[in-house]
This record gives C-alpha cells, structure tokens and sequence, in this order.
C-alpha cells in the first residue's frame, strides 16, 4: 500500500516519536467549541477535519458524501467498506505528502483543514452496537487458572479449541479521559458468611486491544478466516475494569456481568488495519490442531508494544507493565470467523477486544490480578505507598505503538481516573 511506504514525509511537522506520522492516518470524531463533532483524522500534533476537506473539494471523486464526515461516530464514514476507507487514507497521504502540494500551496485552506490538537476535544469514535470480549492470552488464562485452580489445570478444556468470549455492555464504553466511580455490587467475603453489598475491593485494570467492524455479512452466513481482513476496520487500545471481587461471586454459572458493565474506556484515534499491515508477525503454533473453520494462512498477529502506568492523584507516574499485543494465541481473523461461524450478523461498529493482553514474563502482565499475584506481591509506588489493585483517585494510562524501518504507528493513549464510589 502507497501510504505505508517508510520513506513517505509530510509537509506537516511530526514530532520525534509522534505516534501519528504520515504512515498512520488515524480516524476520530472531535471538535472545537466554535464547531460540531465531525470525523478528523490525525499527523503530528495536527488534527484533519474531513467536512473541510470535503467542502473544499479535495476529496472528489471518493465514494463519500458530506454527511458521512459531518457526524457525530465513525459509523456513517465506515459503511462505506474496506474499500472506501482505504481509498480515502490514500487520498489523506497524498494531500499531505511533501512532494504534494495541491493543499499545501492554498495557504488560505490549510487554517480550515488543520487544526492543533489543543484546540479539538475528542469524542467516543464510534457508535457502539455490540461489544464482545475475548480471553485469548494463553499467559493470562494460565496465570488465573493457577491463581484459581491449580497449574496443571489452568486452561479449561475448551481454551485451545475455540477462541472463549462473551457479550458483553456497549452504553458503558467510555471515551479516554472520563472520570469514573468505583463500582458497587456484591461479594462473598466470607466463604462461610452470606455475601454483602458494597464498594468493590478489589479493583482492577485489563490491557486489551479492541478492533472495530465494518458492516458483516446476512444473519445465517458465516466469515473465513481468509475473510476476515476486510471486515476489519481498524483497532483501538482497551481498559476492560474489572471488578474482581464481585466477578468471583456472580461469574458461575453465566460468566461476567455486573463487574464488568459498569466502564470501560477505549482510546480516541482508530488507526486502520491497512496501516498495521507492515507490522504482521507470525502467531504461535496451535496445539492441539485447531478445526479448519479456524485455520488460517499467513502472519496474522500483530506487533504493538504496549504499556500500562498509575498515577496517584498528585503523585508520581509508575509503569506497572509492558507487555505485546503479539503474545496472543488466537488471532483477530480467528476471533471475528468463530464470532459469525453460528451465522451471527456482523455490523459497522461492534467491538471486539482481544481479552487481557499478558506476556510470557513478570513485567510483561496485563492486570493488577497477576502483577501483585492476587495482592501477594504488592506493587512499589515512588510516594512509599503500594498498590495490590486500583486506589480510589488512581489514574491508570495505557499506551501503544508498532515499530518497524524506522516509522512507528501508534495509538495515543486511553487514561482514565478512579473515583470512589459514589
């Protein structure tokens, strides 16, 4: 793809390490306080407004109309398909490429287009229909099988069989930088006394990519695995809270519900499939033989460093973790092919999320669960305090970015701070 190549520049200044250079093109939905939520994509620390562009005429001839940017979600933008999207970035790298210079010679245009981050607020990218959460890091379901079984049991019988996920609440899905509180539910505190009502413990935070959907196909027809690709928009960093004291008591016999439906935060900016393509790697050998529906051909995982961080109110930054998105077992195509593989109907804007993202090793953990080893291994914060899990007034930060031929792809951050229960 022409707007991947590692040697494209932007006539835009992108900052050392800026996770957005001319090889991302992100899409998101913000505003200025003068102006309504419209799509903007991202190059440097400038945003792109798209109903600009469109106005002005710089994206003709792509299959869009003006009210598929002048919109509050990405959604709109999306039912245009694989195709459309990817026409669309290709039109965004040529515009902004430095031996380009159709927009960069209309100085009167560029302040309409372009505007710093500073001034643009970001909003929830898309209209959440359906969300599904996965549980396919072989690390993190041999860590709690352990914690809560014993190591030679760890992964239940069906784990390596089938990628395990559930549905789970799309209103709670929050956009990165909204405050929160504390959950309240039960918990069974005593194993010999009845349960009891009120603040969770035991709060926790969960590293997990997401990946957002375009329009599927029929109710009644499946996805390959081959498929898969082009029904896959792009992806976004996931805090999937849990509540792990209240989940222990309600997830037998129906698995997750209350601890996990109160928030969860995604990252603002979606960056495209296509522009994670130069960071494919290959994925684990599968063992046992997964079922052909599941089988697929070519690198299909991903390499995104990722990293989580507390932060206590007026204290110190400490990271907690770094971990790769690369460590899991099952793979987006296998996901999204077992999710329709019933004939469940697919549509723009679901969400999937990869389940906690955990690397072979300590440091490499993508919860509080397994990096204080439910809370025997307490956590050193820079004030002298420790954290076992989330304290209220913690803010938790997750980062991530794909490296490769000296362009790094990234995500931004979602963050988000805990306040106490209300």
């Amino acid at each position: 793809m022409k707007a991947n190549d590692p040697t494209l520049k932007s006539w835009v200044e992108v900052p050392a390490n800026s996770d957005f250079p001319i090889q991302n093109i992100p899409f998101g939905i913000g505003f200025r306080e003068d102006g309504a939520p419209r799509v903007v994509s991202r190059i440097g620390d400038m945003v792109i407004d798209l109903r600009a562009l469109w106005i002005l005429g710089y994206l003709e001839n792509l299959p869009f109309v003006m009210e598929d940017f002048d919109s509050k979600t990405l959604n709109k933008m999306m039912e245009k398909g694989k195709e459309g999207t990817r026409e669309l970035r290709n039109r965004l790298s040529t515009l902004f490429s430095l031996d380009n210079d159709d927009l960069s010679k209309k100085e009167h245009h560029i302040p309409q287009i372009l505007l710093s981050i500073d001034e643009v607020t970001m909003l929830m990218p898309v209209k959440i229909g359906d969300y599904t959460d996965f549980y396919s890091s072989e690390q993190h379901a041999y860590n709690v099988g352990c914690m809560f079984r014993d190591p030679d049991n760890a992964l239940l019988p069906n784990w390596k069989h089938i990628p395990v996920g559930y549905h789970g609440r799309a209103s709670s899905i929050v956009v990165s930088g909204t405050d929160f509180h504390r959950p309240k539910g039960q918990q069974k505190i005593e194993e010999d006394q009845p349960p009891v009502f009120g603040p969770c413990r035991l709060f926790d935070f969960e590293l997990e990519m997401g990946f957002i959907t375009y329009q599927g196909k029929p109710m009644g027809d499946s996805i390959s695995t081959a498929e898969a690709d082009d029904f896959i928009f792009g992806m976004c960093l996931f805090n999937d809270w849990s509540a792990r004291d209240m989940q222990k008591w309600e997830y037998v016999p129906l698995g997750p519900f209350l601890a996990k439906s109160f928030a969860s935060h995604v990252s603002p900016w979606i960056v495209t499939l296509d522009a994670l393509e130069p960071f494919r790697v290959s994925g684990p050998v599968q063992d046992p033989k997964v079922l052909p529906y599941l089988e697929y051909s070519g690198d299909k995982h991903i390499d995104i460093n990722l990293e989580v961080s507390i932060t206590p109110e007026n204290g110190q930054e400490k990271i907690v973790s770094n971990s790769n998105y690369r460590h899991m077992y099952w793979n987006m195509n296998q996901q999204l092919a077992h999710h329709a593989s019933n004939g469940c109907n697919i549509n723009a804007g679901d969400l999937m999320a990869s389940g906690t993202i955990s690397g072979p090793e300590e440091g490499m953990y993508g919860s509080m669960l397994e990096i204080s080893w439910k809370g025997t291994k307490p956590v050193q914060m820079p004030d002298g305090s420790e954290r076992k899990f989330i304290a209220d007034n913690d803010t938790v930060t997750m980062r991530g970015f794909s490296e490769k031929d000296g362009v790094r792809v990234g995500f931004g951050e979602v963050t988000a701070k805990l306040l106490q229960a209300k």
